[in-house]
């Protein structure tokens, strides 16, 4: 899986947890946070995209992420 198929998943998640987001043109460069996903959101779009590619990650490892392409890059490199 590359860093583009989890940037998928990521924006996949962001649209069912957020149904605002269903329209929205994501950018890799965009934040969940200015999107409008409180911290609650941003927690369980991680947490259901890591459960899908079957990973287990530290929350706090991926804190570092300022947008979903950075976050999409951190979580390809401890896949």
């Amino acid at each position: 899986m590359n860093q583009q198929d989890i940037l998928d998943v990521i924006v996949n998640h962001a649209r069912e947890v957020v149904p605002e987001l269903e329209t929205h043109d994501f950018q890799p460069t965009d934040s969940l946070r200015s999107l409008g996903a409180n911290s609650v959101d941003r927690a369980d779009i991680i947490m259901m995209t890591l459960e899908s590619l079957s990973l287990s990650i530290p929350l706090n490892e991926l804190a570092s992420a300022a947008n979903i392409g950075e976050l999409a890059g951190l979580i390809h490199a401890k896949a």
